[in-house]
């Protein structure tokens, strides 16, 4: 997976570096928020002159923002992001879980996904990596592996699992 990475505290940053370079994702990293858009902005560019415009256009698999950063907050950074391009998987690591969940309510109009600071590698791997959902699917019986295989992307895995969730409480056994 391709991820984007704005983090100003440089030993976080490392952690998340060695983490998910160990799954052997690629990374973009940025220490704060107005290199992160610039960065989203040129590959965002370099994305749409490969691809069909009718698709999705994804230059991340996902963003990983920082809530407080120097030059421009995660959140600031995410309203940008979001303009451009809806459907981007955005991630706030943030210690600030209330605060961070109210603010992208009240300026994002949407619930983002949000990991409260400090958390363990594994922890973010699985959020990456979506496995809580893997695991959703696996419990409703469906062969994760043609998913995974698939290379869908996180918006469409949610949508997958709740449609599912929908049709199993419409059965009757």
């Amino acid at each position: 997976m391709k991820i984007s990475i704005a983090e100003d505290d440089k030993d976080t940053a490392s952690s998340y570096k060695m983490a998910l370079e160990e799954r052997n994702h690629q990374l973009v990293i940025t220490d704060n928020g107005e290199d992160c858009l610039k960065i989203y902005h040129e590959e965002l560019q370099k994305v749409k002159s490969e691809t069909d415009a009718t698709k999705h256009i994804q230059p991340f698999d996902a963003v990983i923002l920082d809530y407080k950063m120097p030059k421009m907050n995660g959140m600031e950074v995410a309203k940008e992001i979001l303009a451009v391009n809806p459907h981007q998987r955005i991630i706030f690591a943030s210690a600030y879980v209330k605060e961070t969940l109210e603010d992208s309510i009240k300026q994002l109009k949407k619930v983002v996904e949000l990991m409260q600071k400090p958390f363990g590698e594994d922890a973010l791997i699985d959020t990456i990596e979506d496995k809580e959902i893997y695991s959703e699917l696996q419990k409703l019986n469906v062969n994760i592996e043609y998913f995974k295989s698939a290379d869908f992307r996180h918006e469409q895995l949610t949508t997958l699992l709740e449609t599912l969730k929908k049709l199993q409480k419409g059965r009757t056994f």
